[in-house]
């Protein structure tokens, strides 16, 4: 757990937790001073190779597990880079088996904390043409297929980042700081607002019909945001803005990082089970409010764990008191902001869960320090809902009514803070 904020909830609550920071501060600084790179993913140099010519080279890289990637072209010198997060290069010799006359060289290993780094040092201006990593269902396993192209020297420089930051040179970690961060709003500024379309990439979420509820929700995030902004003058943001997979940590770091003051994510999942339907709004909570609950919960972790991502870290016996601490305030703020926003949807669609309200463990709903919510728009295995989804007119009175119950739960809140503040 990255220590980067304390709870925004006046003098009380940074009193306590000033307290359990100043005694355990010391105890953690070390171990995050020392801590080095844990890989999630390793090399596997049999499904591995290289071939092709400086006009057309195809890579493909065998990896025990699929894990986010980006690529790059660096010059100064020539190359191209894939950055994981993350793979164990450690022992596996990539050069041995990614060898050809268009590359000078392999390198890889750790870039910086939490990220590993493969360069591809070119023979000649090269560029990306394709890149697509595919998942073995069935093993787990990934591979990543990438096609580089001929490009012209005015062609490479124009997209290339100069600078030789080589590999095996990690930035500073971060140590924690005893930051305050913003205060709970109190009515006198508008909200930060994080909004959370589920899933994107090679994880899709449900799928039905040919459509898929990461590109759902993503269209939905990006007309609420649109809603909010024109009628009550937040500030709104996006944990993703295209088809693009984000891990769930990920997530609720990029809502802390912005200091929102809510985080709402948005699914539309699907029940192998059952005629579920209608929009419900979840909480954290450790055991579940029904057994559907527990298991688009587990659903939801299987996936993060399937991108090559270690939650474990959030069960630090230290992290965890700190977390407790802060959600002892967060909870009944998440608690009504659910609340609110079933008043708002009831009002505008009318048709909801036939228990709107409902708990479960979602990770993405753990940040400590932010009022978060899940809420499940409807159901790909009902014909009604995704109907709904599908409509836009359906999609505008859903938005409202979020809209509407951000913008209640905004007021209430605010008064409270004043009473706190007295």
């Amino acid at each position: 757990m990255t220590l980067d904020r304390q709870s925004r909830s006046g003098p009380r609550s940074a009193r306590v937790w000033a307290v359990f920071l100043g005694a355990i501060l010391s105890v953690l600084a070390l171990p995050l001073l020392a801590q080095e790179l844990r890989a999630v993913a390793r090399i596997d140099p049999i499904t591995s190779s290289v071939s092709g010519t400086t006009d057309d080279l195809r890579l493909t890289l065998g990896l025990s597990q699929p894990v986010p990637y980006r690529i790059e072209a660096r010059r100064d010198p020539d190359r191209i880079v894939i950055e994981f997060r993350e793979v164990d290069f450690s022992g596996a010799e990539p050069g041995k088996y990614l060898s050809s006359a268009a590359l000078r060289g392999v390198i890889a290993g750790p870039a910086r904390p939490g990220w590993s780094r493969l360069e591809l040092l070119l023979s000649a201006p090269m560029g990306l043409e394709t890149a697509e990593m595919q998942t073995d269902a069935t093993l787990g396993s990934a591979l990543l297929e990438v096609t580089l192209g001929a490009r012209s020297r005015e062609e490479f420089d124009a997209a290339a980042i100069t600078g030789d930051l080589g590999v095996a040179a990690p930035e500073p970690p971060d140590v924690p700081e005893l930051a305050t961060g913003p205060e709970r709003q109190r009515g006198d500024r508008p909200l930060v607002i994080m909004l959370d379309p589920g899933h994107g990439g090679f994880d899709p979420g449900a799928e039905r019909d040919g459509h898929s509820e990461a590109d759902l929700m993503l269209t939905f995030a990006r007309e609420l945001q649109e809603l909010i902004i024109r009628e009550s003058g937040h500030t709104v943001l996006l944990t993703r803005n295209a088809d693009e997979f984000v891990p769930l940590p990920e997530r609720v770091r990029m809502a802390r990082e912005a200091a929102a003051d809510l985080f709402i994510s948005l699914h539309a999942d699907s029940l192998l089970s059952g005629r579920a339907s209608g929009a419900t709004v979840y909480t954290l909570s450790d055991v579940a409010s029904s057994e559907a609950s527990a298991k688009l919960a587990e659903r939801m972790d299987r996936a993060s764990l399937l991108a090559g991502l270690d939650l474990t870290a959030q069960d630090d016996t230290l992290a965890t008191a700190l977390m407790d601490v802060a959600r002892l305030e967060v909870a009944p703020r998440a608690a009504r902001l659910a609340d609110t926003l079933v008043t708002g949807l009831g009002e505008t669609v009318g048709d909801l869960h036939k228990r709107p309200r409902q708990f479960a463990d979602f990770s993405v709903l753990r940040a400590p320090d932010i009022p978060s919510v899940l809420v499940e728009l409807g159901f790909l295995s009902s014909d009604n809902d995704l109907a709904r989804l599908l409509s836009p007119e359906w999609r505008a009175n859903a938005a409202e009514g979020i809209r509407r119950g951000i913008d209640a739960w905004a007021v209430a809140d605010a008064a409270e803070a004043d009473l706190v503040r007295q």
